[in-house]
């Protein structure tokens, strides 16, 4: 079966300078861009588009799917990625979320765990499939690379066929039965 192209937002979750995030986001981008079916935009909080309200609601209404990237600093979510997510509401209703996360020892889970809470609160669809890194700055190589064979290539691949599905199905359910009217 041929699922359309559907729109993809990657969220990045850290706006600190010399950002290990930029690593793990580049390489999330580069595995959904060969995955396919996607048009990719990318929601930065270090850039003025990531922390411009009009451009947020506007980007996040729009797309179909988001995929976050996101750190995990005192365990729990960054600021800025907190700050990108209130700043939008009824946009993120209906929309399945996929996880790439990153960290030390907990590999950012703790953050994914706040997250899923967040937008199960928002009606968004979290999902249970994703990423982690624990230990993530030696998981990459120089060129933000994976070792061949490394399992996280094979868990992204899931995560992202899971979240085109979701995606396609809630698309078609939203063009049906637009979910503010039921949302109310």
């Amino acid at each position: 079966m041929h699922l359309p192209t559907l729109r993809l937002a990657l969220l990045y979750g850290s706006d600190r300078p010399l950002r290990f995030c930029d690593t793990v986001a580049g390489w999330a981008l580069q595995r959904a861009s060969a995955y396919g079916g996607w048009s990719i935009e990318r929601l930065d909080p270090a850039t003025p588009a990531g922390r411009d309200t009009p451009t947020l609601l506007r980007r996040v209404r729009e797309a179909d799917a988001f995929l976050v990237v996101t750190p995990e600093y005192n365990h729990g979510y960054p600021a800025p990625l907190k700050a990108m997510i209130d700043a939008v509401y009824t946009q993120w209703q209906a929309k399945p979320v996929a996880f790439v996360s990153y960290g030390g020892l907990s590999g950012g889970l703790r953050a994914v765990e706040q997250l899923r809470q967040v937008f199960a609160s928002l009606h968004a669809v979290p999902l249970r499939d994703g990423v982690s890194f624990a230990h993530a700055r030696d998981q990459f190589d120089a060129e933000g690379g994976l070792a061949a064979g490394h399992p996280a290539t094979e868990a992204m691949r899931l995560a992202l066929a899971r979240l085109h599905w979701w995606a396609a199905a809630l698309h078609q359910a939203r063009l049906l039965s637009p979910y503010e009217r039921i949302a109310a």
